[in-house]
């Protein structure tokens, strides 16, 4: 489901956005550990954030920023432009 007002955190490739969820407290000692087994305490409401990184991408032959997961850019799923470089005459 996407959320409202999340246009700006999501990735302009694959299109992943932010998600929601809980921190969830537990006390208590493991079954493993000889104890009656872990409770839950608390549940508290979270959001998952993707790692977003600004980056310079060719888009349509044009160079455009855009907002781009560290997932993608890893694959492979951008083509950065090649960088000119200026000698100082």
């Amino acid at each position: 489901m996407i959320q409202p007002m999340t246009k700006g955190r999501r990735c302009a490739v694959c299109g992943k956005g932010p998600l929601r969820g809980e921190q969830i407290t537990r006390r208590g000692l493991a079954k493993a550990k000889g104890g009656v087994g872990r409770k839950i305490t608390g549940r508290s409401k979270r959001s998952y954030k993707p790692n977003l990184q600004r980056v310079r991408a060719l888009m349509d032959g044009r160079t455009v920023r855009i907002k781009v997961c560290t997932s993608c850019l890893r694959s492979g799923k951008v083509c950065k432009p090649v960088r000119v470089a200026v000698t100082p005459a």
